[in-house]
């Protein structure tokens, strides 16, 4: 399945749909990393082990989104994989491993300011999940 860009006045929005909730939530930050750093392969050559919480499924998604911005700007780190996926609905944290390279090393083509809550959706589904979301560009 995967993400797709949608018409947005201002902003990028994204869909993403997958079979499984665990999916989505890994392609929402593969397409933020495209966003990002577009059409451009990231070299998976730095590991980092991340633990993320929320109130609900919501917040959950923007700080694990969120996390990849923080990583970018206060470390230099690129995203290119991630791998050990784990989400825990009822404990609403999750827990991934993360390849990607420094930053310094690619040249990017937006500059992404904030995830956002404007329109942000998650549904689920038996058989498709689907997540939206807005970046402020």
């Amino acid at each position: 399945m995967g993400f797709k860009f949608l018409e947005h006045t201002a902003d990028i929005k994204i869909r993403v749909e997958e079979k499984t909730l665990e999916l989505a939530f890994v392609s929402s930050a593969l397409a933020l990393k495209e966003v990002i750093a577009e059409k451009i392969k990231i070299k998976p050559l730095l590991k980092k082990e991340i633990i993320i919480s929320g109130l609900d499924l919501k917040s959950l998604l923007y700080n694990f989104l969120e996390e990849f911005l923080f990583l970018l700007d206060s470390q230099g780190f690129v995203l290119s994989e991630i791998k050990d996926f784990k989400l825990d609905e009822k404990k609403r944290k999750l827990s991934c491993l993360l390849l990607g390279d420094k930053s310094n090393k690619y040249k990017f083509c937006n500059d992404v300011k904030a995830i956002t809550y404007s329109e942000m959706l998650i549904k689920k589904g038996k058989s498709k999940n689907t997540i939206e979301f807005v970046l402020d560009v």
